[in-house]
């Protein structure tokens, strides 16, 4: 893993939000028509509505996340749902924790 990747895109304070709110996606989001919110991820639609931004902005946020490894992206019919990826999250903190 790259550290230095995941950190440029934790220095984004919509990125931060959106991975707080995926840490608990029940808590955080509506229900939704297709794919499980735990299981499946949260429908990026569902994401950019709660930020605020449109779709084309969400995307872009969540390419750097991708990138970084800290969110998975999984296709449901035609949405594109998104996890945290807690592993990857947690090997960042290690790193971080010994380089600091």
């Amino acid at each position: 893993m790259k550290v230095a990747i995941a950190l440029r895109a934790l220095a984004n304070e919509r990125r931060l939000l959106i991975l707080d709110w995926l840490r608990d996606p029940k808590k955080h989001f509506r229900e939704q028509a297709d794919g499980d919110l735990v299981d499946d991820g949260v429908c990026g639609v569902l994401i950019a509505e709660k930020l605020g931004v449109s779709a084309p902005t969400l995307s872009e946020h969540m390419r750097v996340l991708i990138a970084a490894k800290l969110v998975r992206a999984k296709r449901v019919k035609q949405w594109t749902m998104y996890r945290r990826d807690e592993d990857a999250i947690a090997s960042v903190k290690r790193v971080i924790r010994e380089k600091v």
